[in-house]
């Protein structure tokens, strides 16, 4: 039997671990260790959406926020949205994540989740999420956040990005999430020769966040990139 695109992903995740070194004060965490439902929805998912062997284009985020994909192991799908649009309900945890928001209002406008889904396939370079200890706790970090830990998760983060396109990814052009996400994959890509142009899109985050009332403007704007090649 073939195997499709859903059960490489599924075969991806399940192996994700992180043994690199970290900077004091940095911890990584894998939403597959902690909760074992989060493997069960994302398997749901995956079958779902990508149970086939379509080419598609390659959405590249930041790394997995811990009320989004660090819950539902979803990439910008926080519990709310793989339940409400997807059909899949998770019982162990409820989140609300702010990206998770625009994306789904950007792909009803795209045609739907089977339409959007069909057509793009959307991960990060570091696939598992990233804390940093602060004096309140434990808060989300970039990879970019601070030069140490991009130099030491860096080597993972190309190996993880050539994992995604063996997939079966277009490398003709890909969609990078933020501007200063953009600056350091285009460090990486110089390095492996990954992708053959860069298109940058603004960050959902910052959508909401700061320009949430021209939202209707950046939803045009990924669309029109990502269907530019579908006329």
């Amino acid at each position: 039997m073939n195997t499709t695109f859903a059960d490489h992903v599924i075969e991806f995740n399940k192996n994700l671990s992180y043994r690199g070194n970290l900077p004091d004060g940095f911890e990584v965490l894998n939403p597959y260790l902690d909760n074992p439902e989060t493997l069960t929805v994302m398997q749901k998912f995956y079958h779902k959406y990508y149970n086939d062997s379509i080419q598609r284009k390659f959405i590249i985020g930041i790394n997995p926020s811990r009320h989004g994909a660090g819950v539902t192991g979803v990439p910008f799908t926080d519990t709310k949205r793989l339940e409400s649009i997807c059909g899949i309900k998770m019982e162990t945890a409820r989140t609300h994540e702010v990206s998770s928001v625009f994306i789904y209002d950007m792909i009803e406008e795209y045609g739907g989740a089977d339409l959007f889904y069909e057509d793009v396939y959307i991960n990060s370079p570091f696939p598992l999420a990233i804390v940093r200890k602060t004096k309140n706790g434990w808060l989300n970090a970039n990879y970019y956040d601070d030069k140490e830990l991009f130099e030491a998760v860096k080597s993972f983060m190309i190996e993880s990005l050539k994992k995604h396109i063996s997939l079966n990814l277009d490398t003709s052009e890909v969609f990078i999430l933020g501007k200063k996400n953009a600056d350091f994959i285009s460090k990486l890509n110089i390095e492996a020769k990954l992708f053959d142009t860069m298109t940058v899109l603004e960050h959902p985050r910052y959508i909401q966040q700061y320009k949430s009332k021209e939202k209707q403007l950046y939803i045009d704007k990924y669309i029109m990139a990502l269907k530019k090649q579908n006329p």
